[in-house]
């Protein structure tokens, strides 16, 4: 009877120590930044590895010289950079939690 049960209770254990570290990465997650651009760099967005936008930076010159439409194209490209390089980051960072197990609903 023991047996089952302490296999219950050392899987728990595992399962419980496995939420904490994700917790604990989520949050580190939260406080690093990757940067996408678009433009040659003129247009930069920042995202945190959660995935939340912090910052956007656009040139100057782009601006002086550009039409509304491709400073759009730029800022939603340079978005779409940041939040690739978010996910990539997040992923690497719930495969060593994990084992590279992928776990629905992680990020």
């Amino acid at each position: 009877m023991n047996g089952a049960f302490g296999d219950m209770g050392s899987l728990l254990k595992q399962a419980q120590q496995m939420q904490r570290e994700l917790d604990r990465v989520r949050e580190e997650l939260k406080n690093r930044t990757v940067e996408g651009s678009a433009g040659g760099g003129a247009v930069r967005v920042f995202a945190s590895g959660d995935r939340s936008i912090v910052k956007v930076e656009i040139a100057a010159e782009l601006l002086a010289r550009t039409e509304k439409t491709l400073v759009e194209d730029l800022v939603l490209a340079a978005t779409r950079d940041a939040q690739a390089k978010a996910a990539r980051l997040a992923a690497e960072a719930m495969a060593k939690v994990t084992g590279g197990v992928q776990l629905p609903g992680l990020f």
